[in-house]
């Protein structure tokens, strides 16, 4: 089956230029089969994302009701919604990759064997662009890759790649009183990167009490802080 991305229903059209972030301006893309590289996911209806990760406290007997220490436990698998309008030219299947439709047998979940990635694009407006050209940057703050070297006239939107994904729920209803056919597909995600930042145990998050060369960071934690700036304890 052709490319269905040079379908005229894929025509893109304009979107209304906000400070606030606008669906509109989203874009989900896959590799689409018989495609060279990412293409958008169709008729997108809905897309999201969900994560959570256990926090645990640290107390001690005979500290009375005191929490010394909240300490995160592994994070669970972030989960994306993905829910799209079933296209005869392509379903969900064929707009991550698999060979389903007219282009082979996939039609279950037991029939994938390999995982996909799937890309998201935040594309900023005019006006939030316009702003990250005039606005200036104080010397200490490091600019992220998303808005640095911004040019006048250029588009720039945030990139976040969802790294080795696997479909864990799939379901159509083809209902007597609509004539619309949606696909709800759930999907879960290995790993989640922007595609330029360092990755490691190092990795620039921010609201670190000391930075790189052993100074003093910019940590917002009384607690982490240190110096006299630190809550004092008395024993």
């Amino acid at each position: 089956m052709p490319n269905p991305s040079t379908n005229y229903i894929y025509r893109t059209g304009t979107a209304p230029n906000t400070r606030a972030v606008s669906s509109q301006k989203n874009k989900v893309f896959g590799y689409s089969v018989g495609a060279v590289g990412f293409t958008q996911i169709g008729a997108v209806s809905e897309f999201g994302h969900d994560e959570s990760r256990t926090i645990e406290p640290v107390r001690g007997v005979g500290f009375g009701d005191q929490i010394a220490e909240l300490v995160p436990s592994v994070t669970e698998p972030m989960t994306l919604t993905l829910n799209r309008t079933l296209l005869y030219i392509q379903n969900a299947f064929q707009a991550v990759g698999y060979k389903s439709g007219v282009d082979g047998l996939a039609r279950s979940l037991r029939h994938h064997r390999w995982p996909f990635d799937i890309k998201q694009e935040m594309v900023f407006s005019e006006i939030a662009n316009l702003e990250g050209i005039n606005t200036p940057q104080p010397a200490d703050v490091n600019v992220g890759p998303a808005v640095s070297g911004i040019v006048p006239g250029t588009i720039q939107a945030l990139f976040t790649y969802y790294e080795g994904c696997w479909f864990n729920s799939y379901s159509a209803s083809f209902t007597s009183d609509a004539a619309l056919v949606a696909e709800n597909c759930s999907v879960t995600v290995t790993d989640i990167l922007d595609g330029i930042s360092q990755y490691g145990e190092f990795i620039d998050t921010g609201l670190a009490p000391i930075a790189e060369n052993g100074a003093a960071g910019k940590g917002f934690s009384l607690r982490f802080a240190g110096g006299s700036q630190a809550p004092q304890v008395t024993i």
